[in-house]
């Protein structure tokens, strides 16, 4: 659940009236709620507190500044893909023993950077990546830990964009792979293989792709205990979802009562890496209609929104649900079908497609629910636009979270050549 509200026919998130902020800050305008936020990371805690796992909040849903802060307060590790990702996790105060690194691509300099950090483990997805992992920590005079991401070749039953455990995919190492990595490790001077990892997609509905996943991987421990190979940690990764339209996801609680005992049965220390699961539901994107437009074949509503600012519908056809800041009164709801669009220079560009839409009027606010993970993260300043501004709900009060980009913002990095000059 979240704490995004009708009052009487106002929207309201937390205490504070949407319609309030959008006046003083324009739009559009990515709002969070604190309160959704910590409510859904303390649903994992206390739905999986019988292992007392590690949280390590998936910063690439959204790694705003005040977010991750908010969430490492409250006791949350950090999943980390980039040396971007660990500069924002170190800068929020995150012990480095509490981030993990994945990513199929690390750089030697990245590598090199969170070995000197000494985080957790690297989660390595090839052998390539041990060898480089192997000869940076050997550069440094230091032992690195690593846990090998298994790709157990299960099906998450998601979109095919963000299937992320299947062998036709590009991550993880295949079990008999790994197998014959772990029985080589002493070849690894510099390495210590603290743990084993998976991540099988993302916007998961169903239990039973992780329940195959863990079993699979289940099979594997025995296999290196056979061998008298001892591993600590067990990273599952993350992939819950959520919902933005009629999806009925499973909840916290039923996801750990599904796989509590299977995890038990390992003996190993539990990490978790939530990401959409903790900041999706917590956040909106508001914009402001800009015309409505009616055409023979098509109505539109043209927003000052585009898919600079959110990309998800056009680039995994994603669904968001949209209200009105101003709810219809009853009686009153003439409802159309509208397709909902931004102004950028691209057909591709829509939040909505053939969507009922209630009676509304030029100048009225939307909001794009669940869009508080893979929302502003993904945002781009493509057509010139400016990024949008990301603010936090905190019970009666809002704050600026991020600025809204300036014209300045779009110019500072560009450098004119002498020979133009």
């Amino acid at each position: 659940m979240h704490d995004f509200k009708y009052k009487n026919t106002q929207f309201y998130c937390e205490q504070v009236r949407i319609a309030d902020i959008a006046d003083k800050v324009s739009t559009p305008f990515y709002l969070y709620s604190y309160n959704t936020l910590l409510g859904h990371f303390h649903k994992l805690e206390k739905a999986f507190r019988a292992l007392s796992p590690v949280i390590c909040y998936s910063m690439k849903a959204n790694s705003n500044l005040a977010i991750l802060r908010a969430l490492v307060k409250a006791g949350s590790g950090l999943d980390i893909v980039s040396g971007g990702e660990l500069y924002k996790a170190l800068l929020v105060g995150c012990d480095p023993k509490k981030i993990v690194y994945a990513s199929v691509g690390k750089t030697e300099e990245e590598i090199r950077q969170a070995i000197a950090k000494q985080i957790l483990f690297f989660n390595v997805e090839s052998l390539s990546e041990l060898e480089l992992i192997n000869r940076v920590a050997c550069d440094l005079g230091v032992n690195a830990s690593v846990a090998l991401r298994i790709n157990p070749d299960v099906e998450p039953k998601t979109h095919s964009y963000i299937t992320t455990g299947k062998l036709t995919n590009k991550f993880g190492i295949d079990l008999d792979s790994a197998y014959d990595i772990f029985k080589n490790r002493a070849e690894f001077v510099h390495l210590k293989f603290s743990g084993l990892h998976m991540h099988i997609g993302s916007q998961i509905i169903d239990g039973a792709p992780y329940i195959l996943a863990i079993k699979k991987i289940i099979g594997f421990i025995k296999r290196l205990k056979e061998e008298a190979i001892d591993i600590q940690y067990l990273n599952i990764g993350g992939g819950l979802g959520i919902i933005y339209s009629n999806e009925k996801p499973q909840t916290a609680e039923e996801f750990a009562g599904k796989i509590l005992p299977l995890l038990k049965s390992t003996g190993l220390k539990i990490i978790l890496e939530p990401g959409r699961f903790i900041a999706g539901p917590s956040g909106i994107l508001v914009t402001k209609i800009l015309y409505i437009k009616k055409t023979p074949l098509k109505n539109f509503i043209i927003v000052d929104a585009g898919m600079n600012d959110l990309i998800r519908p056009s680039l995994y056809g994603a669904h968001h649900d949209i209200l009105s800041l101003r709810k219809a009164e009853s009686g009153k709801r003439k409802a159309e079908k509208f397709d909902v669009v931004g102004p950028i220079c691209e057909s591709g560009d829509f939040l909505a497609k053939d969507r009922q839409m209630p009676e509304l009027n030029e100048g009225d606010y939307l909001a794009l629910m669940s869009a508080g993970s893979y929302g502003f993260s993904m945002a781009s300043n493509y057509n010139c636009r400016l990024k949008p501004a990301e603010i936090m709900v905190k019970g009666n009060k809002f704050y600026t979270v991020r600025k809204r980009d300036s014209y300045l913002d779009l110019v500072k990095k560009d450098v004119i050549p002498e020979f133009l000059r």
